[in-house]
């Protein structure tokens, strides 16, 4: 039995839809020099001035994500990052990634249907959820979805009866304990479990055709990670002892981040690379996927929200801003992040008509920021230096990408999910001109749409401009004849 998909380092070609981008369907991307704080704060300025904003927003740099999908290939060169939707769905970010050759790890219908909507392939899709319901697993078959995981004799069962097709992966538990959102607890075999469940998939002819596993998302120890590879050439070893057919799929699962904390990601790869060659060598042939979704969604986001409210007490500042803990900052609770802010004046600015120009030596003030709601639990900061602020004026959350906006509610009426993105594009990133010949007529169809009214010229990029492929032969973008593949 074949493979029911190509994960190798071609790029497959994508169809995309048109996505309905909130709060900026018929406009341009916006494109920034570098990315910085200073443009960033500009292009929100420009946002409320331009649109009157009173709302909160978010601003998505899809530069940033060009670029951080270029560090994994380069870092992770045997590695297929398949996208964790559930980290973040924005349509612009799957359409981006889906554009550069990544696949996607769904967990549930909602989320396959998102991504084929987009235009991926079924064969690009890694149903990762070990437990799933009954009527996505007929809605996977019906679609053509066929990778999943398992971890369960009743979820092979429950695979054997609605989808015939499938070809599973054992999910196996692995545990980075001090990880961000530990995964163990809920998900994973244990190794003494597995050769039963490898029987009973045989005895129901339900192939096995690898492994899966998470050391839980935000990790902070590598070593987790090359524990992790060397329990799953375990199991591929305890097939091979069975005398089942030779495993040729590990799915190394998430925990990756590209932010200032956790785990950093180069000693992430580093460990990941040196356990792979020790455990997994390039001539067993076996197939390298992973489930990032925090390393991708988390930085290219910035959130925007406004004061609606002001107290002070007690030489404390008290502000009510715009969204809260039952919206994006549910974070706090959900995933144990620590918020970063800065302030953006605008009251004082629109007094003297300059939104362009703020103020000076401010002093700052010990602030407790509450969210909208009427629940006392909804509050965002506490001890915060802020300068004095009025009603009007905007607070900035940056690094806001990651199970922020997909986890939020509509308690008491803010609904989340109404919250609009602005996107942005980053050229010289960093003083890298790797993205500003990427825009230059070498992305697929889908970045050339999101970015159609832009004028490169203004960037000095030449016509003929071309973007090498990676030292392995895997070619971020590759142009033939005007056709991308």
């Amino acid at each position: 039995m074949g493979l029911p998909l190509d994960v190798g380092c071609d790029r497959y070609e994508v169809k995309p839809k048109r996505a309905t981008i909130a709060g900026h369907a018929d406009g341009p991307v916006h494109i920034m020099q570098t990315g910085g704080q200073l443009e960033i704060d500009a292009f929100v300025r420009s946002i409320i001035q331009r649109n009157g904003m009173q709302d909160s927003f978010y601003v998505l740099d899809l530069g940033l994500l060009v670029q951080l999908f270029q560090g994994w290939v380069k870092a992770l060169p045997r590695v297929k990052p398949f996208y964790a939707v559930k980290c973040n769905p924005d349509s612009a970010m799957i359409m981006t990634l889906a554009s550069l050759g990544a696949g996607f790890d769904c967990a549930s219908k909602v989320e396959i249907s998102q991504v084929l909507a987009l235009g991926v392939p079924a064969d690009q899709i890694v149903f990762a959820n070990p437990c799933k319901m009954l009527s996505h697993v007929a809605y996977a078959a019906s679609v053509g979805v066929n990778l999943m995981t398992f971890d369960s004799e009743s979820e092979i069962h429950k695979v054997k009866a609605h989808h015939p097709g499938a070809v599973l992966l054992l999910r196996l538990r692995t545990d980075d304990r001090a990880a961000r959102c530990p995964l163990g607890v809920k998900y994973g075999a244990l190794m003494c479990e597995v050769e039963n469940l490898l029987c009973v998939a045989a005895q129901l002819h339900v192939p096995v055709a690898g492994v899966s596993f998470h050391i839980g998302s935000g990790a902070t120890d590598a070593l987790s990670f090359a524990d992790a590879i060397a329990a799953a050439r375990e199991v591929f070893d305890v097939a091979l002892r069975l005398k089942l057919p030779a495993m040729k799929i590990l799915d190394i699962g998430g925990g990756f981040t590209s932010g200032s904390t956790g785990l950093k990601f180069s000693d992430a790869s580093t460990a990941v690379n040196t356990a792979l060659d020790a455990y997994f060598p390039s001539n067993m042939g076996v197939t390298i996927i992973a489930e990032p979704g925090r390393y991708f969604a988390e930085t290219p986001a910035t959130l925007a929200t406004t004061v609606i409210g002001k107290r002070v007490r007690a030489n404390i500042r008290e502000y009510w801003i715009n969204d809260g803990i039952y919206g994006s900052m549910n974070c706090l609770l959900y995933d144990h992040a620590k918020l970063k802010y800065r302030p953006l004046l605008v009251s004082m600015e629109e007094e003297s008509g300059d939104l362009h120009t703020g103020w000076t030596a401010p002093i700052f003030h010990s602030s407790t920021v509450f969210g909208p709601t009427c629940d006392g639990l909804d509050t965002v900061l506490q001890g915060a230096l802020l300068p004095e602020l009025s009603i009007g004026d905007w607070i900035l959350f940056p690094n806001m990408g990651a199970y922020t906006a997909a986890a939020g509610s509509s308690f008491n009426g803010f609904a989340t999910s109404d919250i609009p993105s602005f996107y942005a594009f980053s050229v010289n990133l960093h003083g890298c001109p790797a993205a500003a010949l990427s825009i230059k007529g070498l992305l697929p169809d889908v970045m050339k749409m999101l970015l159609s009214e832009v004028n490169f010229d203004t960037f000095g990029v030449e016509e003929n401009s071309e973007v090498s492929g990676s030292s392995n032969g895997s070619q971020l973008i590759s142009v033939s004849n005007g056709g991308y593949s």
